[in-house]
């Protein structure tokens, strides 16, 4: 039986491991992954590519990571720490970074407020870069029930993201996995996670949230945050393992690193850690620019988690 720990274990490494084996096929055609390694279990698909070496993960998991390493550090939420933990990463010149997040964060405007004034400028922040990073969070928060949760999330979100559209594609991670880590379907929990929802987005994501919803009908690339979270859940809704949601995911082409983090924490948080193939594990690696030159392997990331989910924090 896989309990609450495994869970947790699971969604956190899965959204790294997802990150690292998709990064390589970033922007590449659909099937891609699949045309490479088309027989699982073989091995090697840690290929790396593309800029990035095998097992290497990209700013999805390094902001992850930093937004994990402040919650432990600080006893909870404390955002102005997590921004300038992101000016910081920013700052030295990561190998990849989204051009809406490197603007929020290198542009010198305070930290309650970087996100909104460059949101009244371009009136573009409805990507997927919140999203992609949300599943430490996502474990840290969920003992602390729904509204809390999906609250922590947005305000997350509204360090980088002015579109609220943002905000609520994280707190709808966060509350499926939130469910997931209990033990019970998060494709259930889909419905009322809608209604938790403000309302002026609830439609758009009740659309790729849909039972017979495919990427295919996206109308947005899946950088957007919408398409992005509904592939994820279609990957999981149409697949039985954790390595056949990932591999889903991956082959859908575009912004796979990202469609991949955000798949693998949610099947994470379905199969748990042990469902994670351990060649994908071994080589994993999440290199943190402007942090002394840090390299976090995969036990890193699980004495991380562990210490994610002690409760010893009051919720936000």
């Amino acid at each position: 039986m896989t309990g609450p720990a495994e869970r947790a274990l699971g969604a956190v490494l899965g959204s790294a491991v997802g990150d690292a084996l998709g990064a390589p096929f970033e922007f590449g055609p659909e099937g891609a992954f699949s045309a490479r390694f088309p027989h699982p279990g073989h091995g090697a698909e840690m290929c790396g590519g593309g800029g990035w070496d095998p097992g290497e993960a990209t700013d999805d998991t390094q902001m992850a990571v930093l937004t994990a390493e402040s919650l432990v550090e600080c006893g909870g939420l404390d955002l102005p720490d997590v921004f300038h933990r992101f000016q910081r990463w920013a700052a030295a010149d990561p190998k990849d970074i989204g051009l809406q997040t490197e603007a929020v964060l290198t542009g010198g405007d305070p930290w309650d407020t970087a996100a909104a004034l460059h949101f009244q400028v371009n009136q573009r922040a409805a990507g997927n870069g919140a999203l992609m990073r949300a599943a430490p969070s996502a474990v840290h928060f969920a003992r602390h029930g729904r509204a809390a949760t999906m609250d922590a999330a947005r305000r997350l979100s509204a360090l980088t993201h002015g579109d609220g559209a943002a905000w609520e594609g994280t707190a709808a991670l966060h509350e499926l996995i939130r469910v997931a880590l209990t033990g019970a379907d998060p494709l259930t929990a889909v419905p009322e996670t809608l209604t938790a929802l403000q309302p002026d987005h609830r439609q758009r994501y009740a659309v790729v949230l849909s039972p017979d919803w495919h990427p295919d009908r996206a109308t947005e690339f899946n950088g957007a945050v919408w398409p992005c979270l509904g592939s994820a859940v279609w990957a999981l809704r149409t697949t039985g393992s954790y390595e056949e949601a990932v591999r889903a995911a991956i082959d859908l082409g575009g912004d796979t690193d990202t469609v991949a983090a955000v798949t693998g924490a949610l099947a994470g948080a379905v199969y748990g850690l042990s469902a994670i193939p351990t060649r994908w594990t071994e080589p994993l690696h999440v290199p943190l620019p402007g942090f002394g030159g840090r390299v976090l392997r995969a036990r890193d990331l699980a004495e991380l988690t562990k210490r994610l989910t002690t409760p010893s924090t009051p919720p936000p």
